[in-house]
């Protein structure tokens, strides 16, 4: 075979075998379950409850591993955030020591959070949180909603589809098995089990209420004004099908006018 025809061969049979193995991984990978969320649609909104807990799952599992940089305590204030007071954001943010300075001596310190303060997070740089995660970097959850494909319902999702690895199925060293994550392999162990927390609200902490709530807070996390969003969207509508029946009215009486002249001059 000349050069000439060759290669022409070489490309189809790339591009076959690329679209071929793309065909399998998806095969091989379920569609995401779609969950119900309140805040989906023109008029959906966070349920506050449902925020305050995935707020709760956050802050006492998931913040061991991974940081939300975007965040600061105060944000979680009022409500049109999570719905907690300015004491409880004041009590939240205390219970986290932040590295401030240098005092007069020069030196880094320790100190209670404070509202203004970002969240803390885990590791103090990108190295120490590979090194702590067998060589993994836990990504940052401030924005991971708008991040991933699926939004909340992969994130709920992969923390509910933590399953034993099928006959027959090879998994790397430290690799965990998760039946919705791509390649089904995943370094994160899973990190949620039944009434891993305690709600204040006395709901039942199964895993899947635990994935459902964190969900929710971490869409509200990578947009916060949502609501105000659809809000001023709705109004917008509103306005502009009111503006469209004074228009359609004032173009009826302009014409009106017109035709009784016409009419009158003959």
């Amino acid at each position: 075979m000349t050069r000439r025809l060759l290669m022409p061969a070489l490309v189809g049979s790339a591009l076959l075998a690329a679209s071929s193995g793309a065909w399998a991984q998806e095969a091989d990978n379920p569609p995401l379950p779609k969950i119900d969320w309140s805040f989906t649609g023109p008029f959906g909104t966070f349920d506050r409850a449902s925020l305050q807990r995935g707020f709760q799952v956050y802050n006492e599992v998931c913040s061991a591993c991974h940081s939300m940089n975007l965040m600061s305590y105060r944000d979680l204030e009022g409500p049109a955030a999570l719905g907690y007071s300015e004491d409880e954001v004041k009590a939240i943010a205390a219970t986290k020591q932040v590295t401030d300075g240098p005092n007069d001596q020069g030196e880094m310190f320790q100190r209670p959070g404070r509202p203004a303060d970002r969240f803390v997070a885990p590791f103090a740089n990108e190295k120490a949180a590979r090194a702590a995660n067998g060589g993994a970097l836990p990504p940052d959850l401030s924005v991971i909603i708008k991040a991933r494909e699926g939004g909340p319902d992969y994130v709920h999702d992969i923390l509910t589809g933590f399953r034993d690895a099928p006959a027959g199925f090879s998994m790397a060293q430290g690799m965990n098995y998760d039946v919705y994550f791509p390649g089904h392999q995943i370094a994160m162990p899973p990190p949620l089990t039944d009434n891993r927390v305690t709600f204040a609200d006395g709901t039942p902490a199964t895993i899947d209420q635990e994935a459902r709530d964190v969900a929710t807070f971490l869409t509200w996390a990578s947009e916060p004004t949502m609501e105000e969003r659809k809000r001023t969207g709705a109004k917008v509508i509103i306005f502009l099908l009111v503006m469209t029946g004074v228009l359609y009215g004032a173009k009826r009486r302009v014409w009106s006018d017109l035709h009784d002249k016409d009419n009158h001059g003959d």
